[in-house]
């Protein structure tokens, strides 16, 4: 089952431990992306999984491809050329102090590549799967033409599409995402969102809910599922709940909508090492489930399972197989030591 996910790899610059920028005199230099985070995910997991995106032929662009390569993900449809790699600065948060993310990824490669960078055809030949998320097309106008095209282009070969809504205030307004999503989203099968993603793109709400107190009402998502279903004709919904008690502590599940269902996980309390790529995670793990035919409670508890590991993980990479994912989603939830 073949996978190819699309979408910008960055240079992940953070200050170490709990450090704030103002305080911290080096950085450690990693890379993530949401869709670079999920392909590395699914070849944990023994998937074949190719990443698209567009990085520059110099130095800092090989390193980008080497930490994928490291972890089995096919770099060979990468288009190289540009000038710069896209580079995200992470501070992370402790107790009551949020975690805090600038971008400066203005003029990267992929947010300046052109539709002629990419050979769709030769990219989707073989493939069963596509993902990407609401960050690419928010990368530019022209990368927002170019995830349409792919999406016309996989939805004639037959190919099962999947996005994350991922919206980001920082990349484009709530008025400009619910347009191009809007029109993105007439060509995906699987929608993942979080608690927000629904109400800011396209003003869809679950009732008796605040994410700032923790508060969350989980028949108010069956309702956001079925409007999201109604409007697209998605094949399947998947929502994760966040309940934010602190930087450091949360609780998790997720909600998987089927059409006629709603399938709610288990509820894990984690303690939080590194929450980012924690939505790309539990997008890999279903994506993971669903090619391998897992029936829809499964493949909530193994989605959600994923992410809740990849929260006791540094960096963006969720550096976990699915024989520990499956581990954890059957119950072994006690952490102990392994001999």
């Amino acid at each position: 089952m073949k996978v190819v996910t699309f979408g910008e790899l960055m240079l992940r610059l953070a200050p170490e431990n709990y450090l704030r920028f103002v305080q911290s005199e080096k950085y450690e230099a990693t890379f993530g992306g949401a869709e670079a985070n999920v392909a590395v995910s699914l070849a944990n997991y023994g998937v074949d999984v190719a990443f698209v995106t567009k990085l520059p032929e110099h130095e800092i662009g090989q390193a980008a491809v080497n930490s994928l390569r490291k972890y089995g993900v096919n770099t060979s449809l990468i288009t190289r050329g540009g000038d710069r790699v896209g580079i995200y600065y992470c501070e992370k948060g402790a107790s009551q102090r949020p975690s805090k993310v600038i971008y400066d990824r203005a003029y990267s490669a992929i947010a300046s590549a052109k539709s002629e960078d990419f050979d769709w055809d030769k990219i989707f030949d073989g493939v069963k799967w596509f993902h990407f998320t609401g960050i690419t097309p928010a990368l530019s106008d022209e990368v927002a033409a170019i995830t349409v095209e792919a999406c016309k282009k996989a939805k004639a070969k037959g190919i099962t599409i999947s996005c994350d809504l991922n919206f980001r205030k920082k990349l484009w307004s709530k008025e400009k995402a619910g347009k191009v999503m809007g029109e993105v989203c007439k060509y995906v099968d699987y929608c993942i969102a979080n608690e927000e993603d629904a109400k800011d793109v396209f003003g869809i709400e679950a009732d008796n809910t605040d994410i700032n107190t923790g508060k969350l009402n989980r028949e108010g998502y069956i309702s956001v599922a079925e409007k999201l279903t109604d409007r697209f004709g998605f094949k399947g919904v998947a929502i994760t709940l966040r309940e934010s008690l602190s930087a450091n502590d949360n609780n998790w599940s997720a909600m998987l909508y089927t059409g006629k269902n709603a399938y709610f996980s288990k509820k894990y309390a984690m303690h939080i090492v590194d929450r980012v790529g924690g939505g790309d995670s539990f997008g890999a793990g279903l994506i993971y489930s669903l090619t391998n035919g897992y029936e829809p409670q499964k493949t909530i508890e193994f989605a959600v399972a994923a992410s809740c590991l990849k929260h006791s993980i540094e960096g963006d990479y969720n550096l976990v197989s699915a024989k520990e994912v499956e581990t954890l989603a059957n119950g072994n939830a006690s952490g102990r030591v392994q001999r």
